[in-house]
């Protein structure tokens, strides 16, 4: 519970036009400074002071990505519980209002064109990969089922991609984070959730292998088609691991050994699959276990087609009696 001082400098620091203006708009998910300003017309220093008080008041959470910052409400209790109470009873018809969500549409509507047009150029050759492999829907179904029917607290999506696994898996867990380390897919990640007021949903420039932040607080991390881009799987696991809370899960979706040479020329796959031994002995090294492995071959020729294969990583006996 907050203290009465902390309510009341929250209430002061949401009394202003602009900022209420900036606390509904940040009602449909999270928003960079840059659109902020391009939606109010006003200066960047002049948003970002309105921003800097309501984030000291804890009305609002700032997120840094490099030179970029991007706000969200802040959920919890308090102060930032009672102005959600306050937002919910504005009219959302207001002229003013409307003409915000309106310019904030276009913005977001060509952040989306984009980055159809950047997967446009891409998606001849994913389409290529795909191919070899088992449709999309059938390790998407595998992957539900391996999770189960448990609440998820925290979901960790490491190369997020263009978010497609926060889609899936976003229904089951209270938070989803995806974090990429490539500005073009994270870009093609937040215009797939711009239309959704998705505050549980985040999207994060980052590295994998760096997820201090995260230490010991994520229930569920998925590597779908992750692991044969970096250089050091092993030491990527490692991160994982301080990341994973106890008794959490990990979720590798890769493939299996295979010869297609040119995946690692003409896609940048350090790695032509892995073994299961492989996977375990890493899995090992970090103090966790394979607990499940589905494999799914190519309904293709012998060598032709890709296995994809699916391993679920809990902490070993050992690790959850320390």
């Amino acid at each position: 519970m907050d203290t009465f001082a902390s309510i009341v400098e929250g209430l002061k620091a949401a009394g202003e036009a602009t900022r209420l203006r900036l606390l509904m708009l940040l009602r449909t998910g999270e928003i960079s400074v840059k659109d902020l300003t391009l939606v109010l017309d006003q200066s960047q220093p002049r948003v970002s002071r309105h921003l800097r008080l309501m984030a000291e008041a804890g009305l609002v959470t700032r997120y840094a990505e490099g030179s970029w910052a991007f706000f969200s409400l802040k959920g919890g209790h308090g102060a930032a519980m009672a102005i959600g109470r306050v937002l919910q009873d504005i009219d959302p018809n207001d002229p003013v209002l409307v003409a915000d969500r309106e310019r904030l549409g276009e913005i977001r509507a060509g952040h989306r064109a984009r980055a159809a047009a950047y997967f446009a150029n891409v998606a001849r050759s994913w389409d290529k990969t795909r191919s070899l492999h088992v449709p999309e829907t059938d390790i998407e179904a595998a992957i539900l089922d391996l999770v189960g029917g448990t609440k998820i607290g925290l979901c960790l999506d490491l190369g997020t991609g263009t978010g497609r696994m926060l889609e899936l898996l976003g229904p089951k867990a209270g938070q989803c984070v995806g974090i990429d380390s490539s500005r073009a897919m994270i870009a093609m990640a937040r215009a797939k959730f711009s239309d959704t007021a998705a505050n549980d949903i985040s999207i994060r420039l980052g590295d994998i292998e760096h997820l201090e932040e995260y230490e010991k607080s994520a229930d569920l991390i998925l590597m779908h088609q992750v692991l044969h881009y970096l250089e050091d799987p092993g030491a990527a696991l490692a991160s994982v691991r301080g990341a994973l809370k106890p008794g959490g899960t990990v979720l590798l979706v890769d493939f299996a050994p295979h010869a297609h040479r040119f995946l690692a020329s003409e896609h940048a796959h350090r790695r032509l699959g892995f073994s299961n031994e492989q996977i375990a002995s890493w899995a090992v090294a970090t103090g966790l276990g394979v607990t499940h492995c589905r494999q799914f071959p190519s309904k293709l020729k012998e060598k032709e087609g890709l296995t994809v294969c699916l391993w679920l990583l809990k902490e070993t006996d050992k690790e959850q009696a320390a």
